[in-house]
């Protein structure tokens, strides 16, 4: 089922000044940028390890681009901070229902397109003991 933390989803109201936070203060260089039109952010990704299993954790910093999406949102109610905690699987999809069938809420009825071309979905915080919680398939390597 779950493999691994795949990373930790920051809300910023600045992604330079944060990334230049992480990188002056933690050594964390950024690993991949791209601005998600879907989820309306614009998102830089700081890969902190690799893994056996060829995966990584990551920390995300995410910064609104539109005013109407959840980020920024969430950044209104509750400030710069933890937003998400995302999990790696193999299979976003299968697991999903099988956590589905748990009595947690999936908020996706099928996965979408995440960071680097990954799979995902979220379930619902207030099942979820208060976490917005990600599951992640890492897209293919090539």
């Amino acid at each position: 089922m779950l493999t691994r933390i795949d990373h930790i989803g920051i809300a910023c109201s600045d992604l330079d000044r944060t990334v230049e936070f992480y990188r002056a203060t933690y050594g964390f260089e950024v690993f991949h940028t791209e601005v998600n039109e879907e989820q309306g952010v614009r998102e830089a990704m700081l890969r902190i390890n690799g893994t056996s299993d060829g995966g990584a954790s990551y920390i995300q910093l995410l910064e609104p681009v539109r005013e109407d999406c959840a980020v920024a949102k969430w950044l209104a109610r509750n400030g710069e901070g933890v937003h998400h905690i995302a999990f790696g699987t193999e299979d976003v999809h299968g697991d999903s229902e099988v956590i589905r069938g748990k009595g947690v809420r999936v908020l996706y009825d099928e996965p979408r397109t995440g960071s680097m071309g990954s799979s995902i979905t979220f379930l619902h915080p207030k099942d979820c003991h208060g976490v917005l919680t990600e599951l992640v398939t890492a897209a293919p390597r090539h």
